[in-house]
């Protein structure tokens, strides 16, 4: 079993910065894959960024203005999200895949208005 914790989300205004945290009760180590998917209002949650054995990719609609980043040491995984828009408004979810199962966060919401 593995424990997500999401935090960092909140309000900021167009072209601002946040940096959301994803903390795991298990070593990341142990984690194939880490990532963060977002869902706004009426919309299927999609793909933000994932980190697979250091390998990174991002959405079209994110790529150099996101990065995705991990602490082994604190078992975190980072998402810096800068020159943010409107669009990007969502519930922010974390993800890990491990051999024995699929697992989320509680979710973070980001919103981006001024």
């Amino acid at each position: 079993q593995v424990q997500l914790v999401e935090s960092g989300g909140g309000l900021v205004q167009p072209g601002g910065s946040l940096r959301l945290s994803c903390a795991a009760s298990v070593s990341i180590f142990s984690i194939y894959a880490m990532g963060w998917y977002r869902q706004a209002p009426g919309k299927q949650r999609e793909l933000v960024a994932t980190i697979i054995s250091g390998v990174r990719n991002y959405a079209d609609s994110v790529k150099g203005r996101f990065t995705i980043s991990r602490d082994n040491a604190k078992n975190t995984v980072y998402l810096q999200m800068n020159s943010l828009k409107p669009e990007d408004t969502a519930v922010y979810y974390c993800n890990a895949i491990k051999s024995e199962g699929t697992y989320w966060g509680q979710g973070t919401q980001v919103t981006v208005s001024s």
